[in-house]
């Protein structure tokens, strides 16, 4: 197991995808830095030719609190794809690249591999959602933001991470795919698919009985008031988790690999 985390350790660190999506994060929360920018005074930013002068932004408070949220409904929405990216690139290099009967030929159990790579893929994903946090932090002291205190910074720090847990549960099926389809097409089609229909479920009021709208949906997308997931919600992300775990672990033990 040692050795399978090492060289997934290795060709994620090797890889120019973390550069991409660190890249994608950093927009993110500068994107969401300059939104509550706006906030703070839309007189100022249409002076500055930040805001058309019959743009209205609505929607949202300039404090910390609406910034935190705000990370965590990026992190919910955006993180399926960039999330769902970094797994089936790393189950779906092997068979684009040519090395996945090399890598099978190798005394390591193919449990073994493929726990490694949802491990490494877990902490690629949580360490980038820490990175959005502290870059947020960053951010939110420059633009001077006010309603600043230890308990919101945290509580802000527990949703986004349980928003990023839920999402990388929710893109283990993803991996499936990739290897499935001996490839990135298939992983790529099965992770744009359940983006849209997280969308369109959502839009018709039944995303809490849909497990890739859970995440926006706890971290608020649908507004203070707005729409809720209850137990069923997350007892369905738990079970996608599980079955698209256990489901890319028993095909990699039992497909026939002739490439």
């Amino acid at each position: 197991m040692n050795a399978a985390i090492w060289a997934e350790v290795l060709k994620a660190r090797r890889s120019r995808l973390q550069w991409t999506t660190g890249i994608a994060f950093t927009i993110a929360a500068c994107f969401g830095g300059l939104v509550m920018f706006i906030l703070q005074d839309v007189g100022r930013a249409r002076a500055l030719g930040l805001l058309g002068t019959k743009a209205a932004l609505t929607g949202g408070t300039a404090d910390w609190p609406g910034y935190f949220a705000l990370l965590s409904q990026t992190v919910a929405v955006g993180g399926t794809l960039l999330f769902g990216l970094v797994v089936v690139w790393v189950f779906g290099r092997e068979f684009s690249q040519d090395t996945a009967k090399d890598l099978l030929a190798l005394p390591t159990p193919r449990a073994a591999i493929v726990a490694a790579k949802f491990e490494v893929t877990a902490v690629w994903c949580l360490l980038l959602s820490l990175y959005t946090y502290g870059l947020g932090l960053a951010i939110g002291a420059a633009i001077g933001l006010p309603g600043w205190s230890l308990p919101v910074a945290a509580g802000g720090l527990v949703k986004l991470v349980l928003t990023t847990v839920m999402t990388i549960a929710l893109v283990t099926p993803f991996a499936l795919g990739a290897s499935a389809g001996r490839g990135y097409l298939a992983g790529v089609a099965a992770m744009f698919a359940a983006t849209f229909l997280a969308q369109v479920v959502a839009l018709l009021g039944y995303g809490r009985f849909f497990p890739w709208s859970v995440p926006a949906l706890f971290a608020g997308t649908a507004g203070s008031e707005g729409e809720l997931p209850g137990p069923v919600g997350y007892a369905l992300v738990v079970l996608v988790a599980v079955l698209g775990t256990a489901g890319t672990t028993m095909w990699w033990n039992r497909a026939d690999h002739d490439r």
